[in-house]
C-alpha cells in the first residue's frame, strides 16, 4: 500500500465505526446533552463532520483559512442521514485531496497554524485530523453509556 492508501484506509476505517455508532442514537436522543455545556449528540456529529472540512481547507491553504465561511453555517439541525448526506460530498473531496499529494509531500509540505502556534507537516497534520474523530468517538460512547442505550460494537 502506498503512504495515500495506508492514510486513506486509517480515515474510511474510522469514520465507518463512527457512523455504526452513531446509528445506535436514537431520534430522540439526537438533542440529549449530559450537560449544560456540552454538545448535544447531533452537534457533536455535525462538529466531527464541519470540522473535517475546516481541517480540508487548512490543508488546501497551508494553514491560513483567511474569511473562510463554513458551509454548514445556518444549518438546521434535523438527523443523521441529513448530517452524513450533506457531509458526503465535503468528505469525497477532502479523501481526493489526499490521493493527489506526492509520497514527498506528507514530509516536506507545512501547515502553520500562527494563530494556534502550530506547525506541523502534513502527514502530522493529517494524524491529527483522524485523532480527533477518534476522540469524539470515544465521547459519544460514553453518551451512549450514560443514556443506557445499546452501544453498537465498533471493535470488529
Amino acid at each position: 500500500m502506498t503512504q495515500n492508501e495506508i492514510i486513506i484506509l486509517n480515515f474510511e476505517e474510522i469514520r465507518r465505526r463512527s457512523i455504526k455508532l452513531w446509528t445506535g442514537i436514537t431520534p430522540e436522543n439526537y438533542f440529549w446533552r449530559p450537560d449544560i455545556n456540552a454538545m448535544n449528540c447531533l452537534e457533536m456529529i455535525r462538529h466531527i463532520l464541519e470540522g473535517e472540512h475546516l481541517f480540508h481547507m487548512i490543508v488546501n491553504k497551508r494553514g491560513n483559512l483567511g474569511d473562510y465561511v463554513s458551509p454548514w453555517t445556518n444549518r438546521p439541525y434535523t438527523d443523521l442521514q441529513a448530517e452524513l448526506n450533506f457531509a458526503e460530498p465535503f468528505r469525497m473531496a477532502f479523501l481526493e485531496t489526499i490521493k493527489e499529494f506526492s509520497p514527498n509531500d506528507f514530509s516536506t509540505i507545512q501547515i502553520i497554524r500562527s494563530e494556534k502556534g502550530q506547525r506541523r507537516r502534513l502527514g502530522d497534520y493529517l494524524q491529527r485530523i483522524a485523532y480527533h474523530e477518534a476522540v469524539h468517538t470515544g465521547q459519544m460512547l460514553s453518551y451512549l453509556r450514560t443514556l443506557g442505550l445499546e452501544r453498537p460494537q465498533i471493535w470488529d
